[in-house]
């Protein structure tokens, strides 16, 4: 029985994660080791406005394993089924991902033709609040030392990366953006990535929390 693709897995987890308040943000689908008999990892990777906390993604991993043996789109096939947050060090890519990086320090890369900021086409800056009527961010820029804000159209940003800090930013740059988007961490002070694993076959078993 071919294994389902990540869109198929993606189409039937998507109101799940829905119903537990997540969003679904992507589904990879990968060899889990050598051998034709070795299972296929299946992760899947959700995130929300709050705090996601272990015993909301644990929980969330055992509904989903449940949910995926009874569909059994695997049939006999092993898999181990990993559901966790994003990384630090993610890809800003819609809306409410810029909403949710709101005081982070970003890696920008605008798009060819896009209007410079101060002559840059890459730079680092701070996320500020998204435009409730027009698609632009504001972007504290400068730093430490010297942070001033830009505002930015979302149709000129080609890329844009968060990155890790090992240091709190700076009050005035940090104020200039707005705060931390609330109920995430202050920059510097991460937490490890919060991952629920389960390992699944033909015997089905449930998601355990690390």
């Amino acid at each position: 029985m071919p294994m389902p693709t990540e869109e198929r897995v993606s189409q039937l987890v998507a109101e799940l994660v829905a119903r537990r308040g997540f969003d679904l943000e992507g589904v990879a689908i990968a060899a889990a080791g050598n051998g034709e008999l070795a299972p296929v990892r299946v992760k899947v990777t959700v995130d929300s406005d709050g705090p996601a906390d272990l015993d909301a993604i644990a929980a969330l991993s055992r509904e989903m394993s449940e949910f995926l043996d009874a569909a059994n789109d695997f049939g006999e096939a092993a898999y181990l089924l990993e559901v966790t947050t994003p990384g630090v060090e993610r890809p800003l890519t819609t809306d409410r991902h810029w909403r949710r990086a709101q005081g982070r320090k970003v890696r920008v890369k605008l798009a060819d033709g896009a209007e410079r900021v101060e002559g840059k086409a890459r730079f680092d800056a701070r996320v500020g609040p998204l435009a409730a009527d027009a698609p632009t961010i504001a972007l504290v820029i400068g730093g430490k030392a010297k942070p001033h804000r830009v505002h930015v159209p979302l149709a000129d940003i080609a890329e844009a990366v968060v990155q890790v800090e090992f240091n709190a930013p700076g009050a005035a740059e940090l104020e200039l953006a707005g705060g931390i988007a609330p109920g995430r961490p202050v920059p510097g002070e991460e937490p490890a990535d919060l991952t629920a694993p389960g390992q699944h076959s033909d015997t089905p078993t449930e998601g355990v929390a690390e």
